[in-house]
This record gives structure tokens, sequence and C-alpha cells, in this order.
């Protein structure tokens, strides 16, 4: 995997104030990981690359955040 698959975010806050710059950082290493397509709605991406998004989003969340992403 790439160096780039090696950046950290600072995971999404419980108080969600740091949401917007997480949002565009991780739109940003989808974009380069070559996974846009599987955060938009109704798209045709393969489940393999669905779940690498997920994966990748799950690490940048707080550790409360996470226990609700499950259900």
């Amino acid at each position: 995997m790439s160096n780039l698959a090696k950046l950290e975010f600072i995971p999404l806050d419980i108080t969600r104030k740091n949401y917007m710059s997480l949002v565009i950082d991780i739109k940003m290493q989808l974009k380069s990981m070559g996974l846009t397509e599987t955060i938009k709605e109704r798209n045709s991406t393969s489940s393999q690359d669905k779940v690498k998004a997920t994966i990748f989003i799950r690490r940048h969340l707080d550790g409360c955040l996470k226990m609700n992403t499950s259900q």
C-alpha cells in the first residue's frame, strides 16, 4: 500500500467539532485510494471496495462513535 494510506487524521470527536475538516481529509484520501464512488448514494462499486472505505473511515472515528456504527 502506498505511503498515503499511512497518513493519520485527528479522529472525529464525539462532539463532532472537527467534522468538516475530517470530511475533507477523508474525501481526499478516498480519492487517492480510488474509492471516491463508495461514499455516493446508490453506487455500484464492489463489496470489497466498500469494505476498504468503511474500514478506513472507522479508523478515524472516536471510540464512542464506533460503537454506534456496527448496527
